[in-house]
C-alpha cells in the first residue's frame, strides 16, 4: 500500500500494525483498486489482503462492497488533495513538477502495473451500478484535488475562470498520461505529457505577469 502523504510510504495492509483492522481493509480496497480495477476488487480478496476474518467485513462495512469501495476512494482523493496542498503551495509550477515525479517513481517501482484508486473507479462501468456512494466520492476527490490547483493558479496571477479550467486540464492529462503509461509498459507517456503541460503552464503564468504589470 502507498500512502501518498509520506510520498506513498510502502505501508501494507498486512503490515501496518498502527492501523486497525477498519482502517485495514480500507487500504486493502484500495490497493486492490489500483492494482486490479473495481470489478475485480471483490470482498472477500480485500479481507484476504487485509488479513482479516470475511466476517468483520461486513461488521465494519454493513453496506458491502459500496460502502467499502467509497471508503477507500475518500481515503484515496484526501491523500492526494493533502500532497497536492503541499507541493503546489511551493507553486503552480513546482507543484507539477512535484506530482509528476511523484506518480513517474510510483509507476516505474511497479513496473507501470498500478494506477490511480479513484480513477479506477471513475473509469469502470459497474460503478453506475451503485453510483450514489461509489461515483460521488469519484467527483468528491477530484474536486478536492482542483482546490489547491486552483488557488495556486490564482496566486499566481491567474483569473479564477482561468485556473479552474487549467487545474482540471492538468488533472485529466496526467491521470490520462498515468493510463497510457499502463497499457504501454512505460512512463514516456507521462513525461510526454508534463513536457507539454509545462510550456502551457508556463505560458499561462507569463501572460499573467504580464497583465499584472504596472
Amino acid at each position: 500500500m502507498l500512502d501518498y502523504d509520506d510520498r506513498y510510504s510502502k505501508t501494507t495492509p498486512m503490515n501496518d500494525s498502527a492501523a486497525d483492522p477498519r482502517q485495514r481493509l480500507v487500504l486493502a480496497a484500495a490497493d486492490m483498486l489500483r492494482h486490479r480495477g473495481l470489478n475485480a476488487t471483490s470482498v472477500r480478496e480485500v479481507a484476504k489482503l487485509a488479513q482479516a476474518p470475511l466476517g468483520s467485513t461486513y461488521h465494519y462495512f454493513p453496506g458491502g462492497k459500496p460502502q467499502l469501495i467509497s471508503e477507500a476512494v475518500q481515503l484515496s482523493g484526501e491523500q492526494v488533495a493533502r500532497y497536492l496542498t503541499r507541493t503546489f503551495a511551493a507553486g503552480p509550477r513546482d507543484g507539477l513538477l512535484a506530482f509528476v515525479a511523484l506518480w513517474r517513481q510510483l509507476l516505474q517501482d511497479k513496473a507501470c502495473r498500478a494506477g490511480c484508486p479513484v480513477m479506477a473507479v471513475a473509469a469502470d462501468d459497474s460503478a453506475a451500478d451503485d453510483d450514489a456512494p461509489m461515483l460521488a466520492a469519484v467527483a468528491a476527490a477530484i474536486r478536492a484535488w482542483q482546490q489547491p490547483l486552483v488557488a495556486s493558479l490564482q496566486q499566481a496571477g491567474l483569473p479564477a475562470a482561468r485556473a479552474t479550467r487549467l487545474a482540471t486540464l492538468l488533472i485529466a492529462a496526467v491521470e490520462g498520461a498515468i493510463l497510457l503509461c499502463r497499457a504501454q509498459g512505460n512512463t514516456t507517456a507521462l513525461d510526454e505529457v508534463a513536457a507539454e503541460l509545462l510550456l502551457l503552464l508556463d505560458k499561462a503564468l507569463a501572460e499573467a505577469a504580464t497583465q499584472g504589470a504596472p
